[in-house]
Parts: C-alpha cells; structure tokens; sequence
C-alpha cells in the first residue's frame, strides 16, 4: 500500500470517480479543506480488517503485560514512556493497570482517544512528581488562614 494521497476537496466535488480510483490504489485519500480538518477516505473492507487487526493486536499486547513476570510490564512500557522513572513505585503499578485496561477498551470501542487520554493523564501526573515545589504545593494542606474563601457556584454565572 502506498502512502495516502492528497487531494482538495474541490476535486472530489469535481471528480469523485477519479478520487474514488485514487483510494483504490492508495488505500486512503486525504481530502484537503479550506474551512477545516481534513478528511481521510478509505474502503470500507480495509478500514473493517483494520479494526479486526487492531482488536487482536492489543489483545495481545494485554495478555502480554499481564502474563509478564514481576515489573517486567513496568519495564515494558518504560521504554516507551520515559517519564515513567518519575512516578512512584505504586503509581507505576496503577499506570501499568490502566494502560493495560484503556488499550483493551480503547481497541474494542474502536476509538483509541481513552488510551490517549489515560497517557496524557499520567504524562500530567509525572510532570507533578517531578517539580518538588509542584507536588508539595498540590499535596501539602493549606496553611491555616490561608482560605481563599468560598468558591462561587458555577451554575451562578
């Protein structure tokens, strides 16, 4: 399969049949436009064995982490997220869960935005354990007399 070609959306008004041969041969089409995201076209059999693929791909990929001895998933993973050495031995631990938990749920919706967003989440989390002077502000309690005073109803706005 070739990389996907580009096309402006001009042309698939125009010519949707020549469009459509292009993602025949290219597998997908990028349709640029002006007032927008781009759109991506691809048939709708490989977009099906695609999915079929990435189903079975990170089902396998959660019975690996699992069935992995000791921190050896910690290890896994920390190859490919560095930021990892920061977190806590047991906030690791809750990363490797939910890492594990968001590739299988995000495979089986068919939507990896969950998956996404967990890393995005502990990537935030990481950047507090490495900023002493963060993490002591978000996790020290508030001095006593220093109430910033009651927080406005956001329905009241």
């Amino acid at each position: 399969m070739v990389a996907a070609a580009e096309v402006q959306w001009s042309q698939l008004q125009r010519d949707a049949k020549s469009v459509a041969k292009l993602v025949d041969d290219a597998g997908q089409v990028r349709v640029r436009r002006r007032d927008g995201v781009p759109l991506l076209l691809s048939r709708e059999d490989r977009a099906t064995a695609a999915d079929a693929g990435a189903i079975t791909a990170a089902r396998a990929l959660r019975n690996a982490l699992v069935h992995l001895p000791g921190d050896a998933a910690a290890e896994v993973l920390r190859e490919e997220f560095p930021w990892v050495d920061v977190l806590p031995p047991a906030d690791l631990a809750v990363f490797v869960t939910d890492f594990v938990r968001a590739v299988q749920a995000s495979a089986e919706l068919g939507s990896w935005t969950l998956l996404a967003q967990t890393i995005t989440e502990w990537q935030g989390t990481a950047v507090i354990h490495a900023d002493p002077e963060l993490r002591a502000s978000l996790v020290d309690p508030v001095p006593e007399g220093d109430d910033f005073g009651s927080v406005p109803s956001p329905a009241g706005r």
